[in-house]
């Protein structure tokens, strides 16, 4: 196993968010982000290879993965060890060609049939838990996708959709061991702190269950 995926294996944190300040990034980093991936739906080639150049450099800094959100014809110009695919994108069988062996791939997921079908690649996505406006129009596949997941995925998985430090413990119980978010760190005061209690949540499921049930 290539050192890629020997890292996949043993993340817990999956940070998505568009091009964020330097100051948000290392701070996410340090708080215990293992996956960095950049988002940028509407941006040019120039500005997406710019904000993921520094994401890249940020993540090379602190041991972490960095993901490029659907664009696989950017990835190595862009820096990054790997590209994520919705169900729409472009199918992962061309991806790879395009990412090469190495190259890992991930693929989002929203129903038992897509978690068992997920050939080819690296991890899946799995979600969303819960309705998120990142995701409008989306409905929530609840826990009952996660406990699928558990049970039957054959590559690493990540619950995704509006996990929080509030309900974090009730997806670990479920059988998610690594989660990813967005807006529980993009709009976290303390996003290092924030990080930290999130990977708590995934790590130490007895210390997630309390603060769970303490809120």
């Amino acid at each position: 196993m290539d050192v890629r995926r020997q890292r996949l294996q043993t993340a817990r944190l999956y940070l998505v968010c568009d091009d964020r300040p330097d100051e948000f990034i290392y701070a996410a980093l340090r708080g215990g982000v293992d996956i960095l991936q950049l988002r940028i739906k509407d941006g040019d080639d120039e500005a997406i290879v710019g904000a993921a150049r520094r994401f890249a450099a940020a993540c090379e800094r602190h041991n972490a993965l960095f993901i490029l959100n659907d664009r696989p014809d950017l990835m190595h110009t862009a820096g990054a060890v790997g590209v994520h695919l919705g169900q729409d994108d472009m199918p992962v069988a061309k991806a790879r060609a395009i990412v090469g062996a190495d190259g890992l791939i991930g693929l989002s997921t929203h129903t038992p049939e897509q978690v068992g079908g997920a050939e080819g690649v690296d991890y899946i996505g799995v979600g969303p838990v819960n309705e998120t406006p990142t995701k409008p129009g989306r409905p929530a596949v609840g826990l009952e996708l996660v406990r699928y997941a558990a049970a039957n995925a054959s590559v690493p998985f990540f619950a995704i959709g509006g996990i929080s430090t509030a309900n974090g413990g009730e997806v670990r119980a479920a059988g998610a061991e690594r989660i990813s978010v967005v807006r529980a760190l993009t709009q976290a005061s303390d996003p290092e702190r924030a990080a930290r209690e999130l990977r708590a949540l995934v790590t130490d499921p007895d210390q997630g269950g309390a603060r769970v049930g303490s809120t």
